[in-house]
């Protein structure tokens, strides 16, 4: 379960964060998330209330965004949604591609106080 591990990445640099703002709390914290990014979200959400207990993060509200895959074909330049990091080129059904969107794992905001 990895995504203890990503949780507890997120509390460090939260604290981090908080203390080059020489605030207390974290109030809202927003993430980006992308679907090929490798998180199982229902994990995530499992773990999330251990893993920010007594820290600045325990009584933040989390907004996550999920951030939808995108890749462009390397035969023959087509972009095309992906669900999956192994889709292939819907239009050539190529397995080469470069993947544009969807690997992101950000804090996009932390509101401190």
């Amino acid at each position: 379960m990895h995504e203890l591990s990503i949780a507890l990445g997120i509390v460090k640099i939260a604290e981090n964060e908080t203390a080059k703002a020489n605030a207390k709390k974290v109030t809202k914290i927003e993430l980006e998330i992308g679907v090929l990014a490798g998180v199982e979200l229902e994990s995530l959400n499992f773990i999330w209330e251990s893993a920010i207990k007594d820290s600045v993060l325990e009584f933040a509200k989390k907004d996550i965004t999920i951030i939808k895959g995108l890749g462009k074909c390397i035969d023959c330049d087509t972009e095309f949604d992906m669900e999956f990091i192994y889709d292939t080129c819907p239009n050539c059904k190529s397995n080469f591609k470069g993947i544009l969107k969807g690997k992101e794992l950000r804090v996009k905001v932390l509101e401190v106080i």
